[in-house]
C-alpha cells in the first residue's frame, strides 16, 4: 500500500472516518469509494497489527456508520 500520512492512522484510531477519508482522496487522487476501500484495508491492518489502540469494539466502531 502506498505511503498515507500519519494523520490517517490516528483518525482511524479515534474513528474520525471522515477525516481519514478527505485525506486519502486528497493523497491518492481517488474517489469516494476508492478512499473507502483503502480506508478499509488500513483499518484491518491496524487492528490486526495494534489492536490496544483502539478504544472501540469491531461492532461499536462501525456502529452506526452505515445507516
Amino acid at each position: 500500500m502506498e505511503q498515507l500520512p500519519d494523520s490517517v492512522d490516528l483518525d482511524i484510531f479515534e474513528r474520525r472516518i471522515g477525516a481519514a477519508l478527505r485525506t486519502i482522496r486528497q493523497v491518492r487522487g481517488c474517489s469516494l469509494h476508492g478512499a473507502l476501500d483503502v480506508f478499509t484495508e488500513r483499518y484491518e491492518v491496524l487492528r490486526r497489527e495494534q489492536p490496544d489502540r483502539f478504544r472501540l469494539t469491531r461492532e461499536e466502531y462501525s456502529e452506526g456508520v452505515y445507516t
